[in-house]
């Protein structure tokens, strides 16, 4: 490709609004283009990155056994409303109606698709197990778009779906692609760890992220380097310990002037943080038939911990989450500030399993300016639900081996789920079993964004001059610059080039051919910002001395060869760069 005719234009500054170093880059090398929040267009560099990414992945995938199809972006409702995720999923789900006034769905992911495909087309146990995946477009309506590429709204990924006779099977392809994805990402050069997560509205009863450890993560990761526990913040556990062992006081009320907050009341009272019990008010979205409804909930966790609000989500079965206004949480008795369960009637109450050991709490007598000591689980109040509803932090304790945990930031690049024959249940996909029984098909979900991939890669490899791309996902392989100038010897130095440049391409190496003309400062720029891992130059100076300059992107060092040996230097160099990424991959076996 000659960079003169190349649609994508390089810019000095990066938007405004791009905050971390991947957005920036990817925008100012030209790769990237927004169209409106969340959305962007893949420009040629991207596509050919991506199209790489893609197909590191379909080999993988076929690896496994994988079958590649390609399932619909629309749905109709339909088969939303038969797995009862039409009104489980909230307002990130794309809905509209065609023409006829059917309700339709944009696709947020292809469970739906898959079961009403294979009810039709699976029915014996003979035609089991199965692998399909497919790369296809998504829609999300994510509220908080950002990081470019990062967290959009529409995007590109690798879906593949496991089809079984029992779980046993799904066990094994679920370890399969355990381990193929530990591939895709090491081909990628992309350093990842695999934590346990929540299975969120995909449903099944297992689930693990591969998470990029980085600041600009959104995600919290709780890592034990002892034993190797590994965990999203979402549903890490921890070893909790009682603050006390002390026998049950008489509950005492207490004048709490202007002690609002726990640092207040601590303040106030001279006690320890322990010592109190949290409430935070949420309003729950809860299903109840076809009807959703709000409730209003009380959640108690002791004043030294915090609230995870997934745990609790899972615990009450909500679709959504958010702070309940203070004119609900009056309406119920109680009052914001100095409010507990105690004494009060028809609210749901979750707290957290640690409340039960935790005597003698102080907590509020929902009346303005008191709080109640001595306040004891089982005595003075119960709840609806004792269960872990509190977020784990750094330094907490493993909950397998005790040791001191850390929390580290992390970007979500793929997610593996074991979905089990929920999906198929609901629609009726069954198979003949060999004893002649109709069984569910027992399915497994796994996932990788394309767009989120090839943006992490940049976060992980760029420098202060731009990208420094694996040559497996580099859009190419050699960036060719042409330094003719306003010299005398133009003509020999741009023939030199054209006719590196056909011989290049004859010997089958992708190349980037800066033809333009620009001053060398503005090319050795650009081929800086764009990243691609070698360098070859054509310039007055080196065709004096016989040759063409060669240069690695991620190296300062460059030297001068033969011109007569540049196409096989060069294939040379190129084979050594793949063979270093292939050396650098590892297996990593999946441990149940």
């Amino acid at each position: 490709m000659r960079m003169s005719n190349l649609l994508s234009q390089t810019l000095r500054e990066a938007p405004s609004d791009a905050e971390i170093p991947s957005h920036q880059l990817l925008v100012r090398a030209g790769y990237i283009r927004q169209l409106a929040a969340g959305i962007f267009t893949a420009m040629p560099l991207a596509k050919r990155s991506l199209t790489k990414i893609e197909d590191i992945m379909r080999e993988e995938m076929d690896a496994i056994g994988g079958q590649e199809m390609t399932m619909p972006v629309v749905h109709p409702a339909e088969i939303w409303k038969a797995t009862g995720r039409w009104e489980k999923v909230g307002p990130e789900m794309g809905r509209f109606q065609d023409r006829n006034g059917r309700d339709m769905v944009l696709a947020m992911t292809h469970e739906e698709a898959v079961v009403a495909i294979i009810k039709d087309e699976i029915q014996s146990y003979r035609q089991l197990p199965m692998l399909i995946y497919h790369i296809q477009t998504k829609w999300r309506d994510d509220p908080r778009p950002r990081g470019g590429l990062i967290r959009v709204r529409e995007f590109t990924m690798k879906d593949s779906y496991s089809l079984d006779r029992d779980w046993a099977g799904l066990d094994l392809q679920y370890a399969n692609h355990y381990q193929a994805y530990f591939r895709i990402f090491g081909r990628c050069k992309l350093p990842v760890i695999a934590v346990e997560s929540d299975v969120g509205m995909m449903g099944g009863n297992m689930a693990h992220e591969y998470m990029y450890l980085t600041p600009v993560g959104e995600d919290t990761l709780l890592l034990c380097d002892e034993c190797g526990y590994s965990a999203n913040r979402q549903i890490a556990k921890f070893q909790k310990k009682s603050a006390s062992t002390e026998k049950a006081k008489k509950l005492k009320k207490v004048a709490t002037p202007a002690a609002k907050t726990i640092a207040d009341l601590i303040e106030f009272l001279k006690i320890p943080e322990y010592q109190t019990a949290k409430v935070v008010f949420m309003m729950a979205v809860i299903q109840d038939g076809n009807v959703e409804k709000e409730k209003l909930i009380f959640a108690i966790v002791r004043g030294d911990m915090d609230l995870n609000e997934t745990k609790l989500m899972n615990a009450v079965g909500a679709k959504q989450l958010r702070p309940a206004e203070e004119s609900e949480i009056i309406s119920v008795g109680a009052v914001p500030g100095y409010a507990s369960p105690i004494g009060l009637k028809g609210i749901l109450v979750v707290v957290d399993d640690l409340i039960p050991d935790s005597p003698n709490l102080v907590a509020g007598a929902n009346e303005d300016g008191y709080h109640l000591m001595n306040v004891n689980y089982g005595r003075d109040f119960i709840a609806d639900v004792v269960t872990d509803i509190t977020a784990a932090r750094d330094g907490d304790a493993c909950p397998n081996c005790s040791a001191a945990m850390k929390a580290v930031r992390g970007i979500e690049v793929g997610n593996i789920f074991k979905l089990g024959p929920w999906y198929s249940e609901a629609v009726g996909a069954t198979y003949q079993d060999a004893d002649g029984e109709e069984k569910p098909v027992v399915m497994g979900s796994y996932g990788i964004g394309s767009g989120r991939l090839l943006a992490s890669v940049v976060e992980e490899y760029n420098d202060e001059y731009g990208l420094l791309l694996p040559i497996s996902v580099s859009p190419y392989e050699v960036h060719l610059v042409e330094l003719a100038g306003g010299k005398k010897e133009s003509k020999e130095i741009k023939e030199t080039a054209e006719k590196l440049y056909q011989d290049l391409k004859k010997a089958g190496i992708e190349v980037l051919f800066d033809d333009r003309d620009e001053s060398p400062g503005v090319k050795f720029n650009d081929a800086d910002l764009i990243g691609i891992p070698l360098r070859l130059t054509v310039g007055h100076r080196v065709l004096k001395e016989g040759g063409i300059e060669t240069k690695l992107r991620s190296e300062s060092e460059k030297n001068i060869i033969p011109l007569d040996q540049a196409v096989d230097n060069t294939k040379e160099t190129i084979r050594r760069l793949y063979d270093q990424v292939e050396k650098s991959l590892k297996t990593v076996e999946f441990e149940s």
